[in-house]
């Protein structure tokens, strides 16, 4: 990478990295701190933990197609501002609904698409995985980065403090937009990192895709769900809120060790087979947290079990997606996952409020273990070719038809999908371990002349 495509992924890195540290910092607090709030009961605090995830999957898709029409850093200075006044609005709550409003308008703030958009805009075609790469690892790390110091952070500055860091961390981020990220000579609409409206019907009736999509969905629900029911468990084990990263942290890094075995043991499995056995891992963890005694070894041990069939799903589902989404269409795939996991996240908090307030934390416990063992069921006979890769080639020849195209990257040996794209003077490839790059490029070039 040179210095621009440097400069540009890990400020964009580090853009992500705090929205979403804003996001994910009080779902570990919430549970024990809105308590203290007007108007707190089960219902709230389940909104109050998943209202973000609303917005984000109603405006994900929309917000990343608004930033085609009117440019990239515009749509994420207003995402960034949106999201900064919604955590002004949660810091200044004294009450349960207006605590509510503000991750609601933490959410509206869906600019995900429009920062991998932007990454695209300023870097190089042949640079572009590694950027992706970067901004990727800043995703997952600002999660666990989250679960440690929210819990630190509320219990020195309580609830009020987290959201204030939030909504400086905010601004921060519109400065590194303004200063340090390149801003693009030239924008692209690349249908491989934004949503386009014509993929969409193929993307949802894709029975694969649909599968991962719904399987995201649940998968946000659960942890969601988790931060509503461990953290007062956590408070009955001895442990105050600025105690929890201590229970965190061991968790974390062990669940770390652990997927390493498992991802090495799934290399040898079918895809299914791996899939099913993080699931199935992740439930008995949940029954161990529901009728178990609960001391600070269950517990670790229990948590350990939990995020390590966690982490290697959500590292493994989107590959996935990216493997199996359509050629020149792997922007709408990743669009709606992103979308369906959101929606997840607010239906984890929506029903385990509703359910707490109805029949108590028991009766939420059952559910998502039923939960668990139907959607284990999901990935029966589920597989895929290992080696799928996606590749994009250039079109020198403006009048080079579709056909022509397809015609001519027909003979090469291991391309699975062709999707030309003229107005962009691409062709989208979804290739095996066969293909030859340069043969293909090679091909192409005598074709055009």
């Amino acid at each position: 990478m040179n210095a621009a495509e440097f400069r540009a992924a890990f400020s964009l890195a580090a853009v992500y990295m705090s929205r979403m540290l804003g996001l994910f910092m009080v779902m570990p607090v919430l549970a024990v701190a809105a308590v203290e709030l007007d108007g707190f009961s089960p219902v709230w605090l389940g909104l109050a933990i998943g209202g973000y995830g609303l917005t984000q999957a109603v405006l994900q898709i929309p917000v990343g197609m608004l930033s085609d029409r009117f440019g990239r850093k515009p749509v994420i200075y207003v995402g960034l501002t949106v999201f900064a006044i919604g955590s002004v609005v949660a810091a200044l709550a004294e009450n349960m609904t207006g605590l509510v409003i503000g991750r609601v308008l933490q959410g509206m703030g869906a600019i995900a698409g429009s920062v991998m958009a932007l990454a695209a805009d300023t870097t190089r075609a042949e640079q572009r995985t590694k950027v992706m790469a970067i901004i990727g690892i800043s995703i997952g790390m600002s999660f666990y980065v989250a679960v440690l110091i929210g819990p630190l952070l509320a219990g020195q500055w309580g609830l009020s403090g987290l959201f204030w860091v939030t909504a400086g961390l905010a601004i921060v981020s519109i400065l590194l937009v303004i200063f340090v990220v390149p801003t693009p000579t030239a924008q692209h609409a690349n249908p491989e990192t934004l949503p386009q409206q014509h993929h969409l019907r193929f993307v949802l009736n894709h029975q694969p895709l649909l599968k991962l999509n719904v399987s995201v969905a649940l998968l946000h629900m659960l942890i969601t769900t988790l931060f509503i029911l461990i953290p007062p468990q956590l408070i009955e084990a001895g442990f105050a809120l600025g105690e929890h990263w201590q229970i965190y942290l061991p968790v974390l890094l062990l669940s770390i060790v652990f997927l390493g075995i498992i991802m090495r043991a799934a290399a040898k499995v079918k895809t299914g087979v791996s899939i099913q056995f993080c699931i199935f891992l992740m439930a008995i963890a949940i029954v161990g947290l529901a009728w178990l005694p609960l001391t600070v070894s269950s517990l670790l041990t229990l948590l350990v079990a939990f995020f390590a069939g966690f982490n290697y799903l959500e590292a493994r589902m989107p590959a996935l997606v990216s493997i199996f989404a359509p050629a020149g269409a792997r922007g709408t795939a990743m669009g709606v996952y992103a979308s369906c996991q959101f929606f997840g996240a607010f239906l984890g908090g929506l029903w385990s409020g509703l359910i707490t307030s109805w029949h108590g934390t028991e009766a939420v416990y059952a559910v998502i273990i039923t939960v668990t063992i139907l959607w284990m069921g999901l990935f029966f006979r589920f597989n895929t070719h290992p080696s799928i890769k996606r590749v994009t080639l250039r079109i020198e020849n403006a009048a080079t038809s579709a056909d022509q195209v397809r015609q001519t990257l027909t003979q090469i040996p291991g391309i699975v999908e062709i999707n030309p794209a003229l107005e962009q003077h691409l062709v989208y490839l979804r290739v095996d371990h066969r293909f030859d790059h340069q043969r293909a490029q090679d091909a192409l070039a005598k074709n055009n002349n």
